[in-house]
């Protein structure tokens, strides 16, 4: 009788090969399932099943991690909505970076650090840059401005990284509220206007009054 052919020593199959691609995937699902603070090279290797020494051939730190990251994530992002005039097309696009940033709160204050340079994040500047174009915003004044308002898109999602003390916040309105008018008149007199509006409108707002700077300030020679 002809005994069966060996068995393999393999107790599961063979690894895949390791990518910058699938090193970023799985840097994503981490993300997702367990926060930004456990995406770490240590992490992202038990999660690859190898050394972390093997990771750094393809990402030279965390810090450029998470740059890569973040473009995967401005991938999602809609297009550029084919209706309206360029202020409202330019602050939808604004809108959803912001709201994207807002569910990754953690990746939008590493982001104030950490710019990616991938591909999706160069087609959200050539967006920008199409939208003030179209405007007749001047060359100069629409580059320097994009960076102003990713930077307010940023930080807006930024503030509210981590828990906020609800404390805190009551204590703030009730400050307000209660300022000595001797002592600090215009706050006494602006408390309810500091206080109002939704997030919504006050960000619509902020970024009205960005692009309406960027569209009338000349950049200095």
């Amino acid at each position: 009788m002809t005994p069966p052919p060996p068995g393999s020593r393999r107790e599961r199959p063979a690894k895949p090969a390791l990518t910058r691609e699938g090193i970023v995937a799985a840097a994503l699902t981490v993300l997702r399932a367990e926060g930004l603070r456990k995406v770490t090279m240590r992490r992202l290797a038990q999660e690859l099943d190898t050394g972390p020494a093997s990771l750094y051939v393809y990402v030279r730190d965390t810090h450029e991690l998470h740059a890569a990251v973040l473009d995967e994530l401005l991938g999602t992002l809609p297009p550029a909505p084919a209706g309206g005039t360029w202020r409202e097309r330019l602050e939808q696009v604004l809108t959803s970076c912001t709201a994207m940033l807002l569910d990754h709160p953690e990746l939008a204050r590493s982001a104030l650090t950490a710019r990616p340079s991938g591909p999706h994040y160069l087609n959200l500047i050539e967006t920008l840059l199409g939208l003030l174009a179209e405007g007749g915003v001047p060359r100069e004044r629409a580059a320097w401005g994009v960076d102003m308002l990713l930077q307010h898109a940023t930080a807006t999602a930024a503030e509210h990284a981590g828990e906020e003390p609800a404390d805190d916040w009551r204590n703030l309105i009730g400050t307000l509220r209660t300022v000595s008018e001797r002592t600090h008149p215009h706050i006494a007199g602006s408390a309810d206007v500091l206080l109002s509006g939704t997030p919504e409108n006050r960000l619509s707002w902020a970024f009205q009054t960005l692009i309406n700077g960027i569209e009338r300030t000349a950049v200095p020679e």
